[in-house]
């Protein structure tokens, strides 16, 4: 593959994906299991508002994929929000992410939508610049808080 190329499919995300998944999570930094991406998964399927690709090379190697789902709320609008992109560092600037990000959009027109959302560490300018490249734009900057129950 070269710049700007992918050679591969994108595709839903299917049980045999489930192990390769959990380790590109943990590139992310969400350590996971196989069991965990299923379980997760499993949640989210019988709500129709969520969508896993996978980007998978010729040689079926998984190289990356990215999550969705409708974000509702009562201030504003639905949109679509990009849950999270993840590409083996191996197979970064080879266009692989580009083609995932497009297939989510795809899925969010076909349901409907005209706006996508995502969010993204702070410390991921790489990631940053890559989704200005995509015509994303910084709206916000926010902190984010969590409260384990």
């Amino acid at each position: 593959m070269t710049a700007r190329q992918f050679a591969g499919t994108i595709r839903l995300a299917g049980a045999a994906d489930y192990p390769r998944m959990a380790e590109l999570a943990g590139e992310l930094g969400y350590p996971s299991k196989a069991e965990d991406i299923a379980r997760r998964l499993a949640e989210m399927a019988a709500s129709g508002e969520h969508a896993v690709f996978v980007a998978e090379l010729a040689d079926g190697t998984i190289a990356g994929f990215i999550g969705e789902f409708v974000y509702r709320s009562v201030e504003a609008d639905a949109r679509i929000e990009i849950s999270g992109l993840v590409v083996d560092e191996r197979y970064r600037s080879q266009a692989v992410g580009r083609f995932l990000l497009e297939r989510a959009e795809e899925w969010a027109r076909q349901k409907g939508f005209s706006a996508t959302g995502l969010r993204s560490n702070v410390i991921r300018e790489r990631a940053h610049a890559f989704y200005e490249r995509q015509g994303y734009e910084h709206t916000k900057t926010q902190k984010s808080f969590r409260k384990n129950l």
